[in-house]
């Protein structure tokens, strides 16, 4: 898991350089490119062939003059034709080639010839001697008769006569002849267009490159400004009910696909504003609702528990009947008086109403509310870990004790006998709970969250028991109003639970701009409070228990047969 989460992460870093932007202009410059490249092969190649044809024609015309000047110019007898012979009447003596003239031919032809065995050469105006690989590589190639039709040119390497030539070789009775033209200005003049190419081109690219670097990031523009108002609609807190949208983009130009796209996204956004603010006004509208109909009810109900109670101290001559239903009445009006009053809380809450603000000794209130939840549950184990010092935060004390009350009211009332309920405070998260931010979601099935983690120094209060653990079904609504665990947690009928505490507790926490973790699974149930710390605890007598250490942990009761 550990190594698709990393390769999931090392992709999540390699995309964002992949934008529309990048691959546009990486596009464009592509295409250009196989076309500058196209452009340069075809043209390379049509210069060759040009440049080869026209060495052809020119090869073909030295050929026929150093044919009739050879033939002309050596003798036609037998002898030493390369300077080892004698006289030959109307010839020069000596070597024939270092006295030959051959008008028409230009410096830097090659002409060598091969009679009897013996060879001449010569590279205009100079005369050579061939190596023995030379004259190898000569002879390999086929002669063409002198009166049959051109002969073929052959591109042979010729290391003696200093390169590579285009050569024809012809053939009479007297011996053969060997015409041929260097390459090398060929091929420098192909090197030069090749390089010219590459920076003619080169240059294209990189101003392609840039100039439309800067067309493509201005015609995105619009995009852009879309992704920012995305982006501030996102960062809304749109689950607080109504809020005041941001602008729409000014591209609405029908005609273009970014002015479409504008006009959309701000249709989009009208539409998203007036459901927040038919949701808001309908939330608000239920707010008044509940909270005046829990304040109405508080009265009659308050009656009612009035006469009951007055009925129940004196009944006087009212048979057992009568007296129960009293009992059953007294019994149901005090429920539905702590339903009013949670009803009324949280409409206050949702409303906003603002909290006292006092420093609060969460210590005192986790062993408070830990010695009456012992008092109530008594057939429980309940077990207080508290640091050696007076832990503080600013708050409501009344609305904190009430959080911590309904926790453990939640851990007595839905764990069976014998469970250990632990109540710690302390300045660190529980191991698992300060989990990488990260992580999926689906990653933590057993865990949830509530509202943003304070930064330190903050105060984590936990409320942890060893019993059955909530069902994975219920986690994600746990803190819904009326949400009520089912039967698998629930092990005793308890008509005091309205289905709100754990409301109650989301609601409070989140006015104390805290968070509340939970993490469940079969033999482990934890709620964990996490608050801001004040840094200065208040000296204020009355706000903390003692300043004297107190224990680390501290067993309030434990249960035993019989008990």
């Amino acid at each position: 898991m550990q190594a698709r989460v990393t390769g999931s992460r090392r992709i999540a870093g390699w995309r964002p350089a992949r934008s529309l932007s990048g691959r546009l202009i990486a596009g464009l410059v592509a295409l250009l490119a196989l076309g500058c490249a196209t452009v340069g092969v075809v043209t390379y190649f049509a210069i060759e062939r040009a440049l080869s044809n026209e060495l052809d024609n020119q090869l073909q015309a030295a050929t026929r003059v150093a044919n009739t000047c050879l033939d002309q110019w050596l003798p036609n007898g037998d002898g030493d034709n390369n300077g080892g012979g004698g006289n030959i009447s109307g010839q020069p003596s000596g070597n024939p080639l270092s006295s030959m003239n051959c008008e028409g031919l230009g410096n830097g032809t090659f002409v060598a010839y091969q009679r009897n065995g013996q060879w001449g050469a010569m590279v205009l105006p100079s005369q050579i001697t061939l190596s023995a690989a030379d004259k190898t590589t000569l002879r390999t190639i086929s002669p063409s008769p002198i009166a049959s039709p051109p002969p073929p040119c052959l591109t042979r390497d010729l290391p003696s006569a200093g390169g590579t030539y285009e050569l024809t070789v012809a053939r009479d009775p007297h011996g053969t002849y060997i015409t041929g033209l260097s390459l090398s200005g060929t091929h420098d003049l192909l090197k030069d267009v090749a390089l010219a190419e590459i920076g003619v081109f080169g240059g294209a690219l990189v101003l392609a490159g840039v100039l439309g670097t800067v067309w493509v990031r201005l015609s995105l523009r619009p995009l852009r400004r879309v992704a920012v108002t995305a982006s501030r609609v996102a960062e809304l807190p749109l689950e607080s009910g109504e809020v005041a949208m941001p602008r729409g983009v000014p591209d609405t130009d029908p005609g273009t696909e970014t002015g479409q796209l504008g006009l959309a996204f701000n249709r989009m956004l009208g539409h998203v504003e007036t459901a927040l603010r038919r949701r808001a006004a309908s939330e608000a509208r239920l707010r008044r609702f509940a909270a005046d109909a829990s304040h109405e009810l508080r009265t009659p109900l308050a009656a009612i528990r009035g006469y009951a109670e007055l009925g129940m101290l004196h009944p006087g001559d009212s048979p057992e009947t009568v007296t129960h239903a009293l009992g059953r009445v007294l019994s149901e009006s005090t429920r539905m008086s702590v339903l009013v009053d949670d009803l009324l809380l949280l409409a206050r809450l949702d409303a906003g109403r603002p909290l006292n603000t006092d420093p609060v000794d969460m210590t005192r209130l986790a062993i408070e509310a830990t010695s009456d939840a012992q008092v109530a549950r008594p057939d429980h184990r309940w077990v207080l870990e508290l640091p050696d010092d007076s832990v503080q935060v600013r708050g409501d004390e009344h609305r904190l004790h009430q959080v911590l009350a309904n926790l453990l009211s939640n851990a007595g009332r839905h764990t069976p006998e014998g469970t250990t309920v632990t109540v710690a405070v302390s300045d660190t998260l529980p191991p698992g709970e300060d989990r990488d931010r990260d992580r999926a979601p689906d990653d933590r099935p057993d865990s949830i969250q509530h509202g943003d983690i304070p930064a330190e120094p903050r105060v984590v209060l936990t409320v942890t028991d060893d019993g059955p653990g909530i069902p994975a079904g219920l986690l994600p609504d746990l803190f819904e109003r009326f949400t009520r665990a089912d039967t698998a947690r629930t092990h005793a009928v308890d008509a005091a639970s309205t289905g709100l505490g754990l409301a109650i507790v989301d609601a409070v926490v989140a006015a104390h701009e805290g968070a509340v973790l939970v993490t469940s699974w079969p033999g482990m149930t934890r709620f964990t409070i996490v608050l801001a710390r004040l840094s200065e605890p208040a000296s204020d007598e009355g706000s903390s228990v003692a300043a004297a250490p107190r224990p680390a942990r501290k067993v309030l009761h434990r249960s035993t047969p019989g008990s």
